[in-house]
C-alpha cells in the first residue's frame, strides 16, 4: 500500500466523519493487518531545538539506540535537504512539515511503520505557516506532532495562541470521528503547579498564564488523556529547562512536552516515560509504550 500525502485542508474535506480517506478495509487488507505490524507500540517525541544543532550533540546516536517505532521531532529549524547526512533514518520513513521561513519552528515524523497518509498541517492557513502540526495515519490511531505557539515575552502573542488552541482542539476533534487519536510534542503549557518548579513567580508567565492552562483543560475535558499523569503523580518531573543559571543541573524546569491519547486508547497505555537523562536540546525526549 503507497503512502499518501495531502494537505489538511483537502484531508478535512474527505474525513466528514463517515470515514477516512481511504475504502472499507477488505479481506486482503485484513491479511495485511495480520500479517505485518500495522501500528507503532513504542514511540518518543522530542523538541530538538533545531534537529543540525541536535546532530552535533549526540541526536544520531540516541536515535539509533532507541530503536522506536515512531519519533516525532519539534522545532527542527530546517528543511529536509538542508539536514546533509540522513544515514542515521536508514529504515525509516521520513515526513518533514517545516516553516514557511527558513530556520524556524518545523516538525518531522520518522516512521518505521509505513503509514496510510501523511497530513501538514490544519488546513487553516493562518495557522499552517510554520510547519507545526503533522499527522500520519495508522490502521488503528493517528500520530500527531505539535509545536504549539508561544506566547511571547509580554504575552503578545496570547491572544493567537487561545485562537490556535481552539482550533487544535477541534481538529482533534475531527480525526477522533473516524479513529483515535494520539498526540505528541511541546505544547508550551505546563497545565498545573505540579509541572513547574516555580508556580507562583511565573503565574502570568508565558506557559503559566490562566488562559494557556485553559486550553489544556479543554483537551482534558474533551477526553484526552495526559499520559504522564496516568502513571506518575510524582513533583519535580520536567522536560524543558532553561539555558540561563544552571537550571537543568538544579532541576528548576517545565514540564511542557506530553504524549496525549483518546480516551477510547486507555487500556492500551503501557507506560510514559521522561527520558530527563538524554541531552542535546533544552528540552529532553518523551515516550510512550501502547500494548498490542
Amino acid at each position: 500500500m503507497e503512502r499518501i500525502a495531502v494537505d489538511a485542508s483537502t484531508f478535512l474535506e474527505k474525513t466528514d466523519g463517515s470515514g477516512s480517506i481511504f475504502p472499507p478495509f477488505s479481506a486482503d487488507c485484513c491479511v495485511l493487518v495480520m500479517t505485518r505490524k500495522s501500528h507503532p507500540t513504542s514511540l518518543i517525541s522530542w523538541n530538538v531545538n533545531g534537529i543540525r544543532a541536535a546532530l552535533q550533540k549526540g541526536f544520531a546516536d540516541f536515535f539509533r539506540s532507541s530503536s522506536a517505532d515512531v519519533i516525532c521531532l519539534q522545532e527542527v529549524k530546517a528543511l529536509e535537504e538542508q539536514v546533509e547526512d540522513m544515514s542515521w533514518a536508514e529504515g525509516y520513513q521520513i515526513a518533514w512539515n517545516p516553516a514557511v521561513k527558513k530556520g524556524y519552528s518545523g516538525t518531522a515524523i520518522l516512521s518505521q511503520v509505513k503509514p496510510l497518509a501523511t497530513v501538514h498541517g490544519m488546513g487553516i492557513e493562518e495557522h499552517d505557516q510554520e510547519g507545526r502540526v503533522l499527522t500520519l495515519e495508522f490502521h488503528n490511531f493517528y500520530v500527531v506532532t505539535v509545536y504549539t505557539p508561544n506566547s511571547q515575552h509580554g504575552l503578545k502573542r496570547l491572544d493567537y495562541r487561545q485562537q490556535w488552541d481552539r482550533d487544535f482542539l477541534a481538529f482533534l476533534k475531527h480525526l477522533e470521528k473516524t479513529k483515535p487519536v494520539v498526540v505528541c510534542g511541546d505544547l508550551n503549557v505546563a497545565h498545573k503547579e505540579i509541572d513547574l518548579a516555580n508556580p507562583k513567580s511565573n503565574r502570568k508567565n508565558p506557559g503559566f498564564t490562566d488562559e494557556e492552562r485553559a486550553g489544556f483543560d479543554a483537551l482534558v475535558e474533551h477526553g484526552f488523556i495526559d499520559t504522564f499523569r496516568h502513571f506518575n503523580q510524582e513533583p519535580h518531573q520536567y522536560t524543558w529547562w532553561s539555558y540561563r543559571s544552571g537550571a537543568r543541573a538544579r532541576n528548576v524546569g517545565w514540564r511542557i512536552d506530553y504524549w496525549l491519547t483518546s480516551e477510547v486508547l486507555r487500556p492500551k497505555l503501557k507506560s510514559s516515560t521522561i527520558l530527563n537523562q538524554v541531552m542535546g536540546s533544552d528540552h529532553c525526549p518523551i515516550q510512550i509504550e501502547l500494548k498490542r
